[in-house]
């Protein structure tokens, strides 16, 4: 049976919101069976905690905003991909902020975190939604239609592609297809960042955002050149960073993906419009789980062998 999975120690670390600027203490602690992943702001009396989900995504603008009331923590796709990644079902994350840290723009860190603290596996099967219709969404926001997709397609799986077109000289156009059935997402996508062009953290700044924005936890390119010194970690980082944001948007539906997401120049506000017309249409997916080891699909065969490890 694949299981369910926890941490088996509690982790802690610092960083810096990418928008505040502020230092972040965060804090990662093993859940118990069928929790979910659960956001706790730690900094209020009492902390509130906000389970991860849809239906508690208050905005999708530069990043995507889950909350409760006026209590909010945003960035929370780069922890998210990282838990989706490692096959991570039950945490608790405690955020002292209205910020997740922004570490180096990637879920690199919280990979390291997860692995720090170890995987432990629980005594219950472990969920998958398995997508059994095609879902797809375009145009999800009208006032910037761009000509932006995604779709949700059955698959015996996990898949992504995403394409992304910009009018930059460096960026440009650029496709990626990774099938988890043939690598992981630690080696193939944790590492990627999360880019901008200099005009556009410019004019963030002057509207008091991306404070914490440096070339230590994004790439920044002008119109000609990337400015880190260190380059790029892949040659199509900048689109492999938009699958991660899509595996960690998809993770707000509670559990990992059967099948394949198909992204063209989109981005949160269109990973949740995806979410909602799929929750919205119950005969296009439901939710399985896996008794043995062989009849589990390939791209989650490792979540398997770590219960052997």
């Amino acid at each position: 049976m694949i299981k369910q999975k926890t941490l088996k120690n509690v982790i802690r670390a610092t960083g810096i919101g990418l928008h505040t600027g502020e230092k972040v203490y965060l804090t990662l602690r093993p859940a118990p069976i069928n929790s979910g992943v659960v956001f706790i702001r730690s900094d209020l009396d009492p902390a509130l905690e906000i389970k991860a989900s849809n239906n508690v995504v208050l905005d999708t603008k530069l990043a995507t905003t889950i909350g409760i009331g006026e209590v909010r923590i945003s960035t929370v796709e780069h922890v998210l991909a990282a838990f989706s990644g490692l096959g991570i079902d039950n945490v608790y994350v405690e955020v002292s902020g209205p910020e997740m840290p922004i570490m180096d723009g990637s879920a690199a860190t919280f990979v390291f975190l997860v692995q720090s603290a170890g995987i432990e596996s629980q005594s219950a099967a472990k969920k998958f939604i398995r997508i059994k219709k095609p879902i797809k969404v375009s145009g999800a926001d009208s006032s910037q239609d761009y000509g932006q997709s995604v779709a949700l397609l059955p698959h015996a799986g996990f898949k992504i592609s995403h394409t992304i077109i910009y009018d930059n000289a460096v960026i440009r156009e650029q496709h990626a297809c990774i099938d988890f059935a043939s690598t992981d997402f630690v080696k193939a996508v944790s590492r990627a960042r999360t880019f901008g062009l200099m005009q556009e953290f410019e004019q963030l700044r002057e509207l008091n955002l991306a404070q914490g924005g440096s070339l230590d936890n994004a790439i920044v390119v002008d119109e000609y050149r990337i400015l880190n010194a260190d380059g790029l970690r892949h040659d199509d980082e900048f689109v492999r960073h938009k699958i991660l944001d899509a595996i960690g948007d998809l993770y707000l539906l509670g559990h990992s993906i059967l099948g394949e997401f198909i992204g063209f120049k989109s981005g949160h506000t269109e990973n949740h419009a995806l979410r909602t017309a799929l929750i919205n249409q119950p005969d296009a997916w439901d939710i399985v789980t896996y008794d043995d080891q062989l009849s589990t699909p390939s791209a989650y065969a490792h979540l398997g062998a770590l219960e052997h490890a």
